[in-house]
């Protein structure tokens, strides 16, 4: 069973945007790799370029066959499965992430704001 998150990123003018993520939404898997390996905001914001995503890992990478995932790579439901309408939506302010999370079941919500914070079922 999947443990859902999302991922978001607070812009200069309040807003925040966000993608989902299927996998490993915990602070010890999703968490984890944010806090070690998406740090800065360049990094981040090419990430949420890509949308939704299966499974969140070390690096972005390249287009991979979305049932063949090499390991320590990202897989994205558009890029690598071909999906659509799964871009990256932008909220007017952190609380209408919150109720997008959560109206969307999500367990664990990770907002970069020069830090990562996280939430967790509210």
């Amino acid at each position: 069973m999947a443990t859902r998150s999302t991922i978001a990123m607070r812009l200069e003018d309040g807003s925040v945007r966000s993608v989902y993520c299927h996998f490993d939404g915990y602070p010890d898997g999703v968490g984890a790799t944010l806090r070690e390996h998406y740090t800065n905001a360049a990094k981040i914001e090419q990430l949420l370029d890509l949308g939704d995503l299966s499974v969140l890992d070390v690096e972005i990478g390249e287009k991979v066959d979305f049932n063949g995932r090499p390991e320590g790579q990202c897989l994205f439901y558009g890029r690598d499965r071909g999906e659509t309408g799964i871009n990256a939506r932008t909220h007017a302010d952190e609380n209408e992430w919150l109720g997008y999370r959560k109206g969307n079941a999500c367990e664990y919500g990770y907002l970069w704001n020069g830090a990562w914070w996280v939430v967790y079922k509210i």
